[in-house]
């Protein structure tokens, strides 16, 4: 099953060139596959210098390291930039002086070509919600979130990528756009924030050792409504903002355009992955530690990657515990308001249940996790 219907309103412009920043994450690939459908020529940046997809020309350099920026990029003139990569750090000072130096330094190594048209970053919703040291805390706007809501009170790296942006532009003169995801679904082996590959992993480990699927978060997350972002249409808005002169130079939500109840989601989840389930009761119950309580689940994890053939035996490259128990342990209703992109023209949609049927589709196919049943 696709991920990525053929719905976008965008179409490549004369002779485009895109330079996917992240290129190996999830929503990089989701980009890099889109863009390579529609008939661009792009370039896939990453440390590793690797591409899950076919079409996409690889560029290897350290994001952190201005230097090989300049050396990996020199010769290449992109027209229009999508940066999907952050670098996660200790502390939010030092997520605000490497991110926000990332998208300083990649915009300045592509300055020189002097090719670029417009440039599309994407962040999230902890600009509404917080950064991660006072996430959900605090005074915080109401739901659903609108896109000119002033900027919280805390340092925040999502705000520093964004200066940096806004001062390259109108330094350089190209149209930007800001896109705001919430909660990401995709494929992408060894990203660290990857909710619908962990549950996955999670129901497969759930099903060896004969417990209940059980639902990590809070009792808000559990009963209260909430939306998604799936990759394939983070992918269609940003293309639709490079390429949509009414777009440029504005910030937008981007969600499926669906919302729902995890108490309703969850039940299904479990069906379509072949394991009983448990909701929510008196408190949370975050994966990080049910992981931490379990006899080895890492050995568990490499015993069942070995028996089934999968391509990843390091549970830590398939399931990131933390992130999802970020998102499903809120204690805040967090949907986003999509009207800025539907009056200027984006109406994609996506049904946040099929969205993970078909990744958990890709995922058996492609042997990420092993198929239900296969336990014995």
């Amino acid at each position: 099953m696709s991920t990525f219907p053929s719905n976008s309103a965008s179409t490549a412009p004369d002779h485009p060139t895109a330079l996917v920043v992240g290129a190996t994450g999830i929503a990089g690939s989701a980009l890099c596959r889109l863009l390579v459908e529609q008939g661009w020529r792009v370039l896939g940046l990453s440390r590793s210098g690797g591409t899950p997809v076919d079409g996409v020309e690889p560029v290897s350099a350290d994001l952190t390291d201005p230097t090989a920026l300049e050396r990996a990029l020199a010769g290449h003139e992109p027209t229009h930039v999508f940066l999907t990569a952050w670098i996660r750090q200790p502390t939010e000072a030092e997520n605000i002086e490497v991110n926000g130096a990332l998208v300083r330094d990649l915009l300045g190594a592509v300055r020189g070509a002097g090719s670029v048209r417009h440039v599309a970053l994407l962040t999230g919703l902890k600009h509404y919600l917080g950064p991660f040291e006072a996430y959900g805390q605090g005074e915080m706007p109401d739901s659903p979130f609108h896109e000119d809501e002033p900027r919280l009170p805390y340092d925040n790296f999502y705000y520093a990528q964004e200066d940096e942006l806004f001062a390259a532009a109108e330094r350089d003169g190209f149209a930007w756009s800001v896109h705001r995801a919430h909660t990401i679904i995709g494929h992408a082996v060894g990203n660290a924030m990857n909710m619908g590959q962990t549950l996955a992993a999670y129901a497969a480990l759930c099903r060896e050792a004969g417990r209940p699927f059980v639902f990590p978060g809070s009792e808000t997350q559990w009963n209260g409504l909430v939306d998604m972002t799936d990759a394939g249409i983070n992918a269609e808005q940003m293309v639709w903002a490079a390429t949509t002169p009414e777009a440029a130079d504005t910030a937008f939500n981007i969600a499926n355009g669906d919302v729902f109840r995890w108490r309703w989601l969850w039940p299904r989840l479990a069906d379509r992955l072949g394991v009983a389930w448990e909701g929510y009761a008196d408190a949370p119950r975050p994966l990080e530690e049910q992981i931490a309580a379990w006899d080895d689940a890492e050995g568990t994890w490499s015993r069942i990657a070995e028996r089934d053939g999968l391509v990843e035996p390091d549970l830590s490259r398939v399931a990131s515990w933390w992130h999802t128990d970020s998102d499903l342990g809120r204690d805040v209703e967090c949907l986003t308001d999509m009207t800025r992109s539907r009056e200027r023209g984006f109406t994609a949609y996506r049904s946040t249940p099929h969205a993970f049927e078909a990744l958990l589709d890709l995922l058996e196919e492609q042997r990420v996790v092993p198929r239900p049943g296969s336990a014995g």
